[in-house]
């Protein structure tokens, strides 16, 4: 594991696989998202996002406490209409640029992950969770409605369970959060970090021209019409025998028959 980069709140390491993590730093127990820590990480996401060899990136807090305990409180209280709509505006940058990342992000969330760090969470391709995650979108018991990419959630969980959390703001466990489509998996805490590097390594291991491709189809299924994504991705499949990918890992699943 090399460390290739380290400031202030973002903190990068990229292994021989190409696999990325992406810490939070320095930003108190439950990793609060303030001003200068969403511009430290959008900066960092940027920089691998250039990084032909990153193959995954895992997006994890500092600590067991919790993955991201939300945007910082304390500023937000602070706050008037130009500078909120100033703020949300960066923590909706940072989330964006993990949402178009050109190979898949993990979240690897154990604890709190509230309001900001769920939004965050749900911009990632894959979150894993451990069986002590709490989540939620509390943001209206404190005044403000939940935004960004809260909206994606009606197309993750649906129309009602999307409004009990926004509506209500209580918290669901990790049982409730898999049952409802809100995270990808969950494991016992111990095993955590084990099946963090369990999937980023399997991820990795495939070829990187068509994980990149499949990443990108992805993003372009949820905006386009069911009829314009299906006859878009005949194309798609063409393109991806020019990369010399399918003829190399198909000959090998043969051989491997043989």
């Amino acid at each position: 594991m090399s460390q290739a980069d380290n400031k202030p709140y973002a903190g990068i390491e990229i292994n021989a696989l190409g696999i990325a993590t992406l810490t939070i730093r320095e930003a108190g127990s439950l990793n609060i998202l303030s001003t200068p820590v969403i511009a430290a990480l959008t900066q960092a996401v940027a920089e691998l996002a250039a990084r032909d060899e990153i193959r995954v990136l895992i997006v994890q807090g500092a600590g067991e406490k919790g993955f991201i305990g939300g945007a910082d409180i304390k500023e937000m209280a602070a706050l008037t209409r130009d500078s909120a709509q100033r703020f949300i505006s960066g923590l909706r940058g940072l989330c964006d640029a993990l949402r178009h990342f050109p190979v898949p992000v993990i979240a690897r969330m154990p604890g709190w992950c509230l309001g900001g760090g769920l939004e965050l969470a749900l911009a990632c391709d894959i979150r894993v969770a451990a069986d002590n995650t709490h989540v939620g979108m509390p943001e209206v018991k404190v005044g403000i409605p939940s935004v960004i990419h809260a909206a994606l959630m009606p197309r993750l969980i649906g129309n009602a369970r999307a409004a009990w959390m926004l509506l209500t703001g209580e918290i669901s466990d990790a049982r409730e959060a898999l049952a409802w489509g809100l995270v990808s998996k969950v494991v016992p805490l111990a095993e955590l970090d084990a099946e963090i590097e369990r999937l980023a390594t399997l991820l990795a291991g495939f070829g990187p021209a068509v994980v990149r491709q499949q990443k990108r189809l992805l993003r372009e299924w949820e905006e386009a019409p069911l009829d314009v994504s299906i006859n878009n991705s005949v194309a798609e499949f063409g393109s991806a025998f020019e990369t010399g990918e399918p003829q190399r890992y198909m000959n090998a699943f043969l051989q491997r028959k043989r």
